[in-house]
């Protein structure tokens, strides 16, 4: 196989956490529709990600946050987010680089992509009903909901 000078698997990285990224727009300006909500994974490690230290010790490499019942100050930019969530009762500040992602979830109609780590594609999986730590935010729904995974993998020629 040829060596892929063109980098589609970045271009095509870029335009999912576009896709991200336009989601979080809508919701800045008008607020969750409906029963959509968001699980957003990334790497707490990333440069850029801020975070509150004992976040950061508790979750070292990933954590998955809920965006939907309560939070505050949703900003947007091309290239990050940042948002207030409700971690024990505190209200903390989080800054996400797109760049940091790992997955994203809708779980309300079953939509979901996952992002390639710096390792490769991340494995095949559901991400919505185990986030690995969430705020208080979470939804409290049913617990038996899955989401449909984009990997780009599954397109690729073998």
């Amino acid at each position: 196989m040829a060596e892929d000078l063109m980098q589609y698997k970045d271009i095509v990285e870029r335009a999912l956490k576009g896709v991200v990224r336009e989601a979080l727009e809508y919701v800045a300006v008008g607020g969750l529709p409906g029963e959509h909500h968001f699980y957003i994974s990334y790497l707490t490690g990333d440069p850029g990600v801020e975070i509150p230290s004992y976040l950061r010790e508790r979750y070292p490499d990933e954590i998955t946050i809920v965006v939907q019942h309560q939070f505050w100050d949703l900003e947007v930019t091309n290239e990050q987010f940042a948002v207030t969530l409700s971690f024990s009762g505190k209200s903390e500040r989080l800054v996400v680089p797109f760049s940091a992602l790992t997955g994203f979830a809708d779980p309300s109609v079953e939509f979901g992509l996952q992002f390639r780590s710096e390792d490769g594609p991340l494995p095949v999986g559901d991400i919505a009903p185990a986030p690995a730590a969430v705020s208080e935010a979470q939804d409290d729904g049913p617990d038996d909901a899955t989401a449909e995974v984009v990997v780009l993998d599954s397109f690729r020629k073998k």
